[in-house]
């Protein structure tokens, strides 16, 4: 399966490739999937280093065969769809052998001219998102939040037994580095009346993962949970930005809408399930008196091994610190090892009903506050509701983010005896309004 743990984990192996093996996010331990151009049409690549592997060059190369093959040729079009569609096999004999040839001296001559700066690449969505789903698995934030929006009922009955999530807005998912203007809604202030149509005043960004759907299943088919992680391409960091006070006055009775709807942020590579199979790690035990889940989402191996060792941190920098050339402050540190639910979890549930997941369609976890305040996911939480501003180096404070913010979330995989992996970052920055 694609857990599996083989030579390309080996932490003594390294590559060729310059800086590859001191490379903080993308060693040869990593090679994740994404889509690049440089002039040329938008095609399939692998990052190593801070190089760019041309998988539709090494398609044509003659130096794959069988099923690694098959894998480069799926990979050498404007979207990974295709590649992603082939499961898990495909996948990582693709990973094992770029693996080999990007660890081999004598490679270097036939491989390093498909090998492009990435600094001089343009990076694309990695897969045409047919649908996107935002699950809400982290509890800490979901408790956070329902203190905000309901005082007295903050977590909801159904929570522990359901995985929770909304249909999010496919058309609007864009790779890290693209702007985002502030949008304009309905606000409706306390004390009003009536709405008013505005920008939103309470812009807000969301710590979360997103998840790459590989094979999926077929209309009216399920997805048993013991199964589930067969399903499961690869991981993304990923931004749902949020207007709150849009959302304060939309969001009853059938949950978010425009609140959310206008940016949803990913990084640009997708790093695969084979390359976090050192990652895996228990699900952290439930309070005793939680239920235990219902029994198709409950598997002994998923709890077993069914949580990834992923540490997330969200950086911002304001126009003021890039003037003055300060370094970004970190607003939180977080870690995946807090979802309430797996993501064979929330996998088995979007399917239960016999939903059709399909090659390409992205998942979000939702946002993944630790349980204490320096590990909140979303200014929502950190500044109390815009209630404790956050105290910046310039002198500036924030309650919610304002013009021309930068904002960037970053992930690093750790684990005893393997080499650290990262993701990229996936940063977006704050334009103003269009107009209301």
């Amino acid at each position: 399966m694609s857990w599996t743990i083989d030579e390309t984990h080996d932490p003594a192996r390294t590559s060729w490739v310059p800086g590859a093996d001191d490379h903080p996010e993308f060693p040869i331990q990593n090679l994740p999937l994404g889509i690049f151009s440089d002039g040329q049409a938008p095609r399939g690549g692998i990052a190593i280093g801070d190089r760019i592997l041309d998988l539709a060059a090494l398609a044509e190369s003659g130096l794959l065969v069988g099923e690694a093959q098959q894998a480069a040729v799926a990979a050498s079009g404007p979207t990974l769809n295709p590649l992603l569609a082939l499961g898990a096999r495909p996948r990582r004999a693709l990973r094992r052998a770029v693996s080999a040839l990007l660890s081999e001296p004598a490679r270097e001559d036939a491989v390093s001219r498909w090998l492009y700066p990435a600094a001089a690449c343009t990076l694309h969505l990695p897969a045409a998102v047919g649908d996107y789903t935002d699950f809400y698995v982290g509890i800490h934030h979901a408790t956070n939040v329902g203190k905000v929006f309901r005082p007295d009922n903050p977590l909801l009955p159904n929570y522990k037994y359901v995985p929770i999530g909304y249909h999010g807005r496919a058309s609007s998912v864009r790779v890290s580095g693209t702007p985002l203007v502030r949008p304009c809604g309905q606000l409706k202030a306390a004390d009003a009346a009536a709405p008013v149509r505005a920008p939103t005043r309470r812009l807000d960004f969301e710590l979360e993962m997103g998840v790459w759907i590989g094979t999926g299943n077929g209309l009216g088919e399920t997805i048993p949970i013991g199964s589930a992680a067969e399903h499961v391409a690869g991981l993304s960091l990923l931004n749902d930005w949020s207007a709150r006070d849009i959302q304060a006055w939309e969001y009853q009775p059938l949950g978010p809408f425009l609140a959310k709807n206008f940016l949803t942020t990913v990084s640009p590579w997708i790093v695969t399930a084979e390359a976090l199979a050192p990652f895996r790690t228990a699900q952290p035990a439930r309070p005793a008196d939680d239920p235990v889940p219902l029994p198709y989402l409950l598997d002994a191996n998923d709890q077993a091994e069914g949580a990834l060792a992923i540490t997330l941190d969200v950086t911002l920098t304001t126009p003021a610190m890039r003037a003055a050339g300060m370094a970004p402050v970190r607003l939180s540190r977080s870690a995946a090892t807090h979802m309430y639910w797996t993501i064979a979890q929330m996998v088995a549930h979007h399917a239960s009903n016999g939903c059709d997941l399909r090659p390409g369609d992205l998942l979000g976890t939702g946002t993944i506050s630790a349980p204490t305040h320096e590990g909140f996911g979303s200014l929502l939480e950190l500044t109390r509701a815009g209630a404790e501003p956050i105290a910046l180096p310039t002198g500036e404070v924030r309650s919610f983010l304002e013009d021309g913010d930068e904002l960037t979330l970053a992930g690093r995989a750790e684990a005893p005896g393997y080499r650290a992996i990262g993701f990229g970052p996936c940063t977006g920055i704050v334009l103003p309004a269009i107009s209301a």
